[in-house]
């Protein structure tokens, strides 16, 4: 009998989930609204009950052996989602527990960056490190770190946020409540804001039309706009500094890039590895590789997810 395990995504507004077997083949996947759920122990039995059923109907005779929870503030300790303001949940999920009730086999959780970083390390680029960042270039800016094999969640669960480490003193506001954070200037929402201050301070330059997205201002810089191409100037430029001040930490042999803003290719990562080779302190220079994830964007999360589960398989047999 072949083992599968089950990798959960949670996110605001879509729950994505798939039966993945040890090479990172996603055997089945599917997805659902997840504010189509206000309790989410009702989730949890709704996505249980499918990948049941979509067990029974794969070509082999398989069984699900771990299930693995990428979501955001999600406490790898305790298993819990805690007060995800995207989340129509509130206060404090117990996700793993409701999870491995339903299937009767364990369940783990972390933060969604955090189970993309083992997706990365498992099935993508990162195969063979024991020392990596993984970066996420989203909405905002996620991370995971990888040290000596394992991902770093601190003494709470909550270790790896480098998207809210302060970039600027007294800068742009963040929904954290603190101003300055990383995610605000490097992400997709914080490039759109660097474009409109650039933009606001050119001579005879003004908007027309609506603001443009992100996707929007990679192809104005790609046909020649000078706001533009400054945007993502400046964007790694900080995102280089950066991450120059978190190699210090785990000396990491790779960086890796991921998201809809790593996918701008060299008009992201140019100005990036040239800011992160200016800014490292000498004894790691030209010794660590910025690169961009190998892992599919439609398919991260659920890979992410379902090496986390695998990880925790390996774990209790490593500990027999």
């Amino acid at each position: 009998m072949q083992t599968v395990t089950l990798g959960v995504d949670i996110g605001g507004t879509n729950t994505s989930f798939g039966l993945v077997d040890r090479k990172g083949q996603i055997l089945s996947k599917h997805n659902i609204p997840t504010p189509d759920f206000p309790e989410a122990k009702n989730l949890a039995a709704e996505v249980s009950r499918y990948a049941s059923e979509q067990v029974s109907q794969l070509k082999f005779e398989a069984r699900i052996v771990s299930v693995g929870i990428g979501a955001p503030n999600g406490n790898y300790f305790n298993g819990t989602i805690e007060f995800a303001p995207n989340l129509n949940w509130k206060g404090v999920i117990p996700l793993a527990a409701y999870f491995a009730e339903q299937l009767n086999v364990p369940a783990v959780l972390t933060n969604d960056a955090n189970a993309a970083s083992l997706g990365e390390m498992y099935f993508g680029g990162a195969k063979g490190m024991k020392d990596f960042l993984f970066i996420t270039l989203g909405t905002g800016l996620g991370s995971g770190i990888v040290a000596n094999g394992d991902l770093i969640y601190g003494h709470d669960g909550f270790a790896g946020e480098l998207g809210h480490t302060i970039i600027i003193q007294h800068g742009r506001m963040c929904g954290c409540g603190r101003r300055g954070c990383l995610e605000q200037y490097c992400s997709a929402t914080g490039i759109v804001k660097t474009y409109l201050d650039i933009v606001k301070g050119m001579d005879g330059h003004s908007m027309d039309g609506d603001i443009p997205n992100a996707k929007k201002i990679y192809e104005k810089a790609m046909a020649g706009e000078e706001a533009a191409f400054y945007a993502f100037n400046y964007t790694g430029e900080l995102l280089g500094f950066a991450l120059a001040n978190a190699v210090a930490y785990t000396s990491p042999e790779a960086i890796f890039l991921f998201g809809g803003l790593a996918e701008a290719g060299e008009l992201l990562f140019n100005p990036t590895i040239l800011s992160f080779e200016k800014n490292l302190l000498n004894i790691y220079k030209n010794k660590i590789k910025i690169l961009p994830s190998s892992l599919l964007e439609n398919d991260a999360a659920i890979l992410g997810a379902a090496s986390l589960a695998w990880k925790e398989v390996d774990k209790k047999v490593n500990d027999l």
